[in-house]
């Protein structure tokens, strides 16, 4: 069995890291560099570097922030925001990304999936998707959650799979900062239905609802934000709790 992932994401607006709720009322969550630093010295397994505004503001990801805080880790770094095409992925490539995470721009164009995946290889592209529940149905929403489309969840994630992606990042904006839990029905509906690795994001509050999301849904990874940054849970402390529950996790 893989080990399961520990994934802290940096949401980075005008150059410092933020957290909200349900994608609102953004506060100020520390220095990005300070904080990769300090969770690759911790033991997280990756490190997702989210530039939230990029797509909104219609430019590209601060490739020199991108290099400041690839300097300072030692473990798999996920770059999104604002990548449109080949050219943006090459760029952050040569900043420090292990990997891309496409969003919005996929939802418009999803034959970037297919040129990414050519270009690069499947495991270099992450497809993220953030979704919300509406009328019955989870339906994919555009542009940091802003702008809901007519594309149903489930369906859009199996056509990227198809497409090339190489794992799909799922956020509930349902739960995103209420730290009351993963969306746990949605993250088993669609980890089995999909044949890559799904990452859990949206709703980590505290070190059970990582216990559940991996008990409950199988998925491969939990990403969270607030919990970490605030020094609310440490990485080592959940990893260890992980463990005693028969979870499989990477201990440094």
């Amino acid at each position: 069995m893989l080990a399961k992932r520990i994934i802290p994401c940096l949401d980075v607006k005008d150059g410092r890291t933020v957290k909200g709720v349900n994608f609102v009322d953004l506060r100020d969550a520390g220095d990005p560099v300070e904080l990769a630093w300090n969770y690759s010295r911790q033991g997280a397994d990756e490190l997702v570097f989210l530039d939230i505004t990029a797509t909104h503001e219609r430019r590209k990801t601060m490739v020199e922030l991108v290099k400041s805080v690839a300097r300072q880790i030692s473990i798999p770094f996920t770059i999104g925001g604002g990548i449109n095409e080949i050219a943006d992925a090459d760029a952050l490539l040569n900043a420090g990304a292990d990997k891309i995470s496409i969003n919005s721009a996929a939802v418009r164009n999803p034959a970037l999936i297919d040129e990414l995946a050519k270009a690069f290889g499947v495991q270099f592209v992450i497809v993220a998707v953030d979704t919300r529940f509406n009328d019955g149905k989870n339906i994919v929403h555009l542009n940091g959650g802003r702008i809901p489309t007519e594309k149903e969840t489930l369906n859009w994630i199996k056509e990227a799979e198809s497409r090339g992606a190489g794992e799909i990042l799922l956020t509930s904006m349902d739960h995103d900062g209420t730290k009351a839990g993963f969306d746990n029905g949605l993250l088993k509906t669609v980890n089995d239905a999909v044949n890559i690795p799904v990452i859990a994001s949206g709703g980590a509050g505290a070190v059970e609802h990582f216990v559940d999301v991996f008990e409950r849904t199988n998925v491969d990874a939990a990403l969270a934000a607030s919990v970490f940054h605030y020094g609310e849970i440490l990485i080592p402390d959940l990893k260890g709790i992980l463990q005693n529950k028969g979870i499989e996790v990477r201990l440094n």
